[in-house]
């Protein structure tokens, strides 16, 4: 599968190891990608991840992960103009100074994702846990939870698939508008693993009886 990644953070970095592991194609939209950066990043990868502007990484790819931080996020969406059908999977989570959300309860980054991304079919995931679980998401012997979100089924198990092939279990816990319990649900671990102390090695699991 092609995959372009909108964001070249450690999220992103994560997303692109697994993938790239399994097989699939990855290439990261970068404003600057003939930039300092941009080589140093092509270099990590030892050549194995393209770098285009994003609007020509998105127009090649099948799935696209938005990982950008949220006061960039809807330039990013916007300036791709038609998604003309496209999986966008939404990393982003809309927090505000002081560890806040700045959408919530009404309303949900998820959801504002969705209005700006015309044509997009977004799926909400992989903003609830840090990077270091993207990259090896088993603790103990056992996979721990990927919760998504988005109106699309068809969109949501493709989504679920790349997820499951990083290692994680998938909760689909139904239509973008429950992105309003996921981005909560981002805070709590931020808040237990940086306000709390009890560091990045922490994850989410949902138990089944």
């Amino acid at each position: 599968m092609k995959i372009a990644i909108l964001g070249t953070g450690n999220v992103g970095q994560a997303l692109a190891t697994g993938w790239l592991r399994a097989g699939h194609t990855v290439s990261f939209g970068s404003r600057e990608p003939s930039g300092e950066k941009a080589v140093a990043l092509r270099a990590a990868f030892q050549e194995k991840v393209g770098l285009q502007e994003p609007v020509a990484a998105v127009a090649e790819a099948e799935v696209v992960v938005l990982a950008v931080p949220w006061n960039a996020t809807e330039a990013v969406v916007k300036r791709v103009g038609n998604w003309a059908g496209k999986i966008l999977i939404d990393a982003t989570n809309p927090i505000a100074p002081g560890l806040q959300l700045a959408l919530g309860k009404d309303s949900s980054g998820g959801e504002a994702v969705q209005a700006w991304a015309t044509g997009a079919r977004v799926v909400k995931a992989f903003n609830t846990t840090g990077y270091n679980n993207m990259l090896d998401p088993i603790y103990q012997g056992t996979a721990t939870t990927m919760f998504i979100a988005g109106n699309d089924a068809d969109a949501k198990a493709i989504v679920a698939q790349l997820a499951e092939t990083l290692g994680f279990d998938v909760a689909d816990v139904g239509d973008i508008t429950k992105a309003r319990f996921l981005e909560p649900l981002a805070l709590l671990w931020i808040n237990l693993a940086v306000a709390q102390g009890q560091g990045r090695e922490i994850a989410l699991k949902l138990v089944r009886r």
